[in-house]
């Protein structure tokens, strides 16, 4: 599976949303593709789900702060009966479960020092994701070509982004796509090539 043309659609930005409130807006802006959803519990979930599919969206449930459902394989089960597709996880055993129920899987990691890259990459070489995203997404440059080179699959990046420049620089840094909650952000145009930024 190509992951960044079937989940991230191509697009180097992907919309988090922390209140369910918030998910109109993603879901009718023309720039995002993907949605990360933060925040939600089990009884919005399905109508969720239903609403981003017919709006032919992606959506991504960050499983451990979804309210409701057991953090375990009869929980990613039910999710999966429910249509869900992507998830979202920092636990390596629900990277394996989801998997195994044929969803996409992004294990996130908090990158701290680099004793928590090289526990983050030992964790997701055995679980295999679909993708990683790495917090926060200002990490230096050789801490995103370690993973790349170590996992070989796409790095995303999140948090500590503010600005149009922020995105571009990490971007050049070799991060494959973001997700932010700032709206300003899923403005971007990405139509013209990146410049080259250390």
């Amino acid at each position: 599976m190509d992951f960044l043309k079937t989940v991230m659609v191509d697009k180097k930005i992907g919309a988090t949303i922390r209140r369910v409130e918030d998910l109109n807006e993603a879901v009718h802006h023309p720039n995002i593709g993907t949605i990360f959803l933060l925040g939600a519990d089990i009884n919005v979930l399905p109508s969720i789900i239903k609403k981003i599919h017919a709006d032919n969206k992606v959506l991504l449930v960050h499983l451990d702060m979804l309210e409701g459902i057991g953090k375990d394989r009869a929980g990613i089960h039910l999710l999966a009966r429910m249509g869900l597709r992507g998830l979202v996880t920092t636990k390596p055993n629900l990277v394996k479960f989801a998997k195994e129920e044929g969803m996409v899987v992004i294990q996130r990691l908090f990158v701290l020092d680099s004793e928590s890259v090289k526990t983050g990459i030992k964790m997701a070489s055995t679980v295999k994701p679909n993708a990683v995203e790495i917090l926060p997404a200002t990490v230096p440059g050789y801490v995103i070509q370690d993973m790349k080179d170590s996992l070989r699959i796409p790095i995303l990046g999140g948090g500590l982004l503010r600005t149009e420049e922020d995105v571009r620089h990490v971007l050049a840094k070799g991060i494959d796509a973001v997700s932010t909650s700032l709206r300003h952000l899923w403005d971007m145009d990405f139509n013209n090539s990146l410049e080259n930024e250390d």
